[in-house]
């Protein structure tokens, strides 16, 4: 095992040495999506739910997670972010008038010697969340699904990009 970078020579986990590796700009897009009753994301959309703004709150809570992100997972590292951005698109869903759905998208950037998959994954999480939270007393059925990496770039294993048949406006 003591090949493998995350794992010392008892075979126990560690956090791997990047030391050696070239800091370059690094970015990572990641996507949630939480599916709620149609008159939930109308609540939300029209400013109704009384904790007040869910939207603002998701955003912040988002670019915060992100920020503790190593606070929160084992082994990642700590890492100098230059960007985090989270974009929300609400939509109702296609032929079926039970749920609607609210996409959370994150897009986060560094110059370091590491990605930042892990951020963007958390801050989209906790953003999610954020939306249960808030909504939690109108709609006790919310789901948080699809958790997912979007799109990743810099690094030496390069880019990859998920196989999307759709890209969305954001709100």
């Amino acid at each position: 095992m003591a090949e493998w970078s995350h794992f010392n020579e008892q075979g126990r986990a560690k956090m791997s040495d990047v030391s050696g590796k070239e800091q370059t700009k690094r970015t990572a897009v990641a996507r949630a999506v939480v599916r709620m009753k149609p008159e939930t994301l109308s609540a939300i959309q029209e400013g109704r739910v009384k904790k007040g703004d869910v939207l603002a709150v998701a955003q912040v809570a988002g670019v915060m997670a992100a920020k503790r992100t190593p606070d929160l997972i084992p082994m990642c590292h700590t890492i100098p972010l230059t960007h985090v951005d989270l974009r929300f698109f609400p939509r109702e869903s296609e032929g079926r008038r039970d749920f609607a759905e609210l996409e959370i998208e994150s897009e986060v950037s560094t110059v370091a010697s590491t990605g930042v998959e892990m951020e963007a994954l958390t801050a989209v999480s906790v953003a999610a969340l954020t939306v249960y939270d808030m909504c939690k007393a109108i709609d006790r059925a919310m789901e948080v699904t699809s958790v997912y990496l979007l799109e990743k770039s810099g690094g030496k294993s390069g880019d990859y990009r998920r196989d999307e048949p759709w890209r969305r406006n954001g709100v």
